[in-house]
């Protein structure tokens, strides 16, 4: 808890604000942003072949060195590849679809299930101390 914040009550939280404060949460969530932002990227560049890092910031409207990274890991999982003009697809990129429409339904599942957990116990734990 940052230094002079007071503590938050269950009942009266907003439950998004609830959210930034759990590091567990906020990796989660920041990695599913750069899935999406990836996946953006990857859609553009199936769609419009190639370009570069600043047309697509500028495309995307996104600062460069977050396009730099993602394509740097797009590059580094074979879905795309640079060329003199900028970055091309690769034809591993519909392998990544499938296994990305997978995943998405897996993770989908699992988030489903946390989701009624988290119903069934948000009011059992309210009034509990310590472990």
């Amino acid at each position: 808890m940052p230094f002079g914040k007071p503590p938050t009550r269950v009942d009266d939280a907003d439950p998004v604000a609830m959210l930034e404060g759990s590091q567990l949460v906020d990796r989660i969530s920041n990695e599913l942003e750069l899935l999406a932002r990836n996946v953006d990227i990857l859609e553009r560049l199936s769609s419009n072949p190639p370009m570069g890092i600043i047309r697509l910031s500028e495309a995307l409207r996104l600062p460069i060195h977050k396009v730099r990274y993602s394509l740097h890991l797009l590059e580094r999982e074979g879905v795309i590849q640079p060329s003199a003009d900028g970055a091309v697809v690769t034809d591993k990129a519909r392998e990544f679809w499938g296994t990305l429409d997978l995943s998405l339904d897996r993770m989908s599942s699992v988030i489903q299930h946390l989701k009624e957990r988290a119903t069934e116990y948000r009011g059992r734990t309210a009034g509990r101390k310590g472990y």
